[in-house]
């Protein structure tokens, strides 16, 4: 299998002055291979995204590795973590995070003006994915003129526009009605399938994490082992 990530004895827990430590989860183990989609879904307060924060380089696990395309970012220091999730993750969050000053082609193009990699060919390639979001003719309007399904494919476009190896999505699409949810994320797995990205999603939605090639479910502390369609 040509792993993308990985994980090994991954833990995590808090200290409390007046108490044990608590722990959120333990001995997390699990590969994900390059272009496979994977959910994790638990109760409200399992841990499912303090989990994916780990594997993302966004917070500090208390035991373990995990291993991005090959690197152990574990044991970067905060410019080389960066560095890897700029040029290799893309996010998607609940809300859509978008920045209100500029239009959907500029917020779909913030991640590489950040990394000063802006140029013709990436406003050609944001133009493009937000073309397959359905949004070819809403490039320059702006977060207030967008529905909310709207201003959530823009997220979706700049999380995939610097073409990541995986993308992590924390209940994307957890501020939309159902339906609108369920049409967002068609739309998102056809586009992934094209880009052949890797996916982490988190969700309490079962009906979205069947959309998934894997579910694990994150209970008592401990990752199951996946249910595999």
């Amino acid at each position: 299998m040509n792993s993308v990530l990985s994980c090994r004895n991954l833990g995590k827990s808090f200290s409390q002055s007046d108490a044990p430590d608590l722990e959120i989860f333990k001995n997390v183990n699990f590969e994900l291979a390059s272009g496979e989609t994977i959910s994790i879904v638990g109760s409200s307060g399992s841990g499912k995204t303090s989990l994916l924060q780990i594997l993302a380089g966004l917070d500090n696990a208390s035991d373990g590795r995990v291993i991005v395309c090959g690197q152990d970012i574990t044991a970067l220091t905060q410019n080389e973590l960066c560095k890897v999730r700029n040029q290799n993750l893309g996010f998607i969050y609940q809300f859509h995070h978008l920045l209100p000053e500029f239009n959907a082609l500029e917020n779909t193009l913030m991640p590489l003006i950040i990394a000063g990699n802006e140029s013709k060919q990436s406003h050609e390639y944001a133009k493009y994915i937000l073309e397959h979001l359905g949004l070819g003719k809403r490039l320059t309007h702006y977060p207030s003129q967008l529905s909310g399904g709207e201003r959530q494919r823009v997220a979706i476009a700049r999380a995939v526009v610097n073409q990541p190896k995986i993308v992590f999505a924390d209940e994307p699409t957890g501020n939309l009605d159902n339906t609108t949810a369920h049409q967002v994320l068609d739309i998102f797995f056809k586009l992934q399938q094209e880009l052949k990205t890797s996916l982490i999603i988190v969700t309490h939605d079962t009906s979205i994490a069947a959309k998934t090639q894997k579910i694990y479910h994150l209970h008592n502390g401990n990752l199951e082992s996946p249910l595999t369609k």
